[in-house]
């Protein structure tokens, strides 16, 4: 009983950690975008369409999300996997909510858009480490990406390198943001991810001990004054 109850909560835990990252990663999306220095691939392909069709940023993220993993499903002949449609959804929806806030503005000066930028693209790494250390399901595009290694055999940097290629020429064409940030982009969320990934890891196995601790009340060290009040006033 006791393992069941651990595993559930683990369950509504590692769903609520998933939930977070990517509140983060769209937040560091939204800084990138707001910077007005260049975004990411396929963020410019989401801000090219916008320009071009009207809808708004996030709305286009989910589109595209959604006919990827149309793709993938297809490919794979199986259903979506809910953290990737999870994934879909609410980073589109979190992308247009930070938009929406009135404070977050383009700074008027380079040196704060470069600030924004760098911030963005960290906390976007971030987030990205922490979704993945849920282990709930990878992304639409990532989703795809793993697809695709497998039916051609290139290793993983050669489908990604393409696909963002790709989108990134498509977006250039709708006259998305490509700029400096689209490099510093490419060159460092490699590093940052391989960097941030493991501390995330490392955060939600201590969050997952802490809650087996919790959970087991045999495991804990009871102090018999902990809640009386009386015997600190006697010391």
């Amino acid at each position: 009983m006791k393992q069941a109850n651990r595993g559930i909560s683990w369950f509504w835990m590692s769903w609520g950690i998933f939930v977070s990252g990517l509140l983060v990663m769209a937040f560091g999306i939204a800084l990138m975008i707001r910077a007005e220095a260049g975004s990411a691939p396929w963020d410019v392909f989401h801000i090219g369409l916008y320009q071009q069709f009207g809808l708004t940023i996030g709305t286009w993220s989910i589109i595209i999300g959604f006919v990827i993993i149309g793709a993938t499903s297809l490919l794979e002949r199986s259903l979506p996997k809910l953290g990737a449609f999870l994934n879909m959804l609410l980073v589109g929806v979190f992308i247009d909510i930070y938009l929406w806030l009135p404070f977050l503005k383009t700074p008027d000066h380079l040196p704060g858009k470069l600030v924004m930028l760098i911030s963005g693209i960290l906390i976007m790494g971030y987030g990205i480490g922490l979704y993945i250390a849920a282990d709930r399901g990878a992304g639409p595009r990532d989703s795809l990406m793993l697809v695709l290694t497998e039916r051609t055999g290139w290793k993983v940097q050669r489908i990604r390198l393409s696909m963002e290629m790709v989108v990134l020429f498509l977006g250039w064409l709708l006259q998305g943001p490509v700029n400096i940030g689209t490099l510093l982009f490419c060159i460092t969320i490699g590093p940052i991810v391989g960097y941030s990934l493991p501390q995330c890891k490392t955060f939600v196995a201590r969050l997952i001990e802490r809650g087996g601790r919790n959970e087991d009340i045999n495991k804990r060290k009871i102090r018999i004054n902990d809640y009386d009040g009386v015997s600190k006033k006697a010391r």
